[in-house]
């Protein structure tokens, strides 16, 4: 998989060399030579020097050939070009892009050109919410191009879904569990796996249908 990172700070540094250590071809973007050459001599992927805000530089990295944009610079706005200019003149296929203030993470969506934004606050108390939370719907992470979202719920006494199948459960049209999370192991869910007190039901949803999940795995009025 070719990726292309922008930014080469703790976050985008990190990025590519995970990413490289697992194989992908890595191509960093950074504007600052001096990071780059501190940066370089310890993740072995591809640096180039050059503002990931303008076409020219974009062109020149060849991102067209991008599988996946990764915009992780430590401002909003640039990552918002990168995310717009990537999406828009080279048709890239995944744009990931880093929301670095919360309040500005409405802006991140397929107008942008963002398939997926990250914000690491929001993570951080969904995370927070899904260890403490039973018998409600928490939101994991958000897929602005499709609307799509990926929610938990851990399975309370009062669910309407205790003992009953996946089959039986009659999920809506537009969501899909995807995982059940059992004693700490991963249960691959099929139509004959019967849901237990305590399980960690992983589903995917659009906006549309979730409260009608809501409703199949923790109750209605809840």
């Amino acid at each position: 998989m070719k990726v292309v990172i922008a930014g080469a700070g703790s976050v985008g540094s990190f990025i590519a060399e995970d990413l490289t250590n697992a194989g992908h071809d890595v191509l960093v973007v950074e504007q600052d030579p001096q990071i780059v050459e501190k940066r370089s001599r310890a993740i072995p992927c591809r640096w180039v020097v050059a503002d990931a805000c303008e076409f020219a530089s974009l062109e020149a990295a060849k991102l067209e050939e991008a599988d996946v944009v990764v915009a992780a610079t430590g401002d909003d706005e640039d990552n918002l070009v990168v995310s717009l200019l990537a999406k828009q003149e080279f048709m890239v296929p995944r744009v990931i892009a880093r929301v670095n203030h919360p309040k500005n993470h409405w802006m991140f969506s397929k107008l942008w050109g963002v398939d997926v934004a990250v914000s690491t606050p929001h993570l951080l108390s969904s995370l927070v919410e899904e260890a403490v939370s039973v018998g409600s719907l928490v939101r994991l992470l958000q897929f602005e191009s499709s609307g799509a979202r990926l929610v938990e719920v851990t399975l309370a006494e009062d669910s309407p879904a205790l003992e009953l199948t996946i089959s039986e459960l009659d999920i809506p049209r537009g969501a899909s569990i995807v995982a059940v999370i059992r004693d700490s192991n991963i249960v691959v869910p099929r139509g004959d796996t019967t849901l237990s007190l305590g399980d960690e039901v992983i589903a995917l949803v659009t906006s549309e249908v979730e409260d009608s999940l809501r409703s199949k795995l923790v109750g209605a009025g809840v």
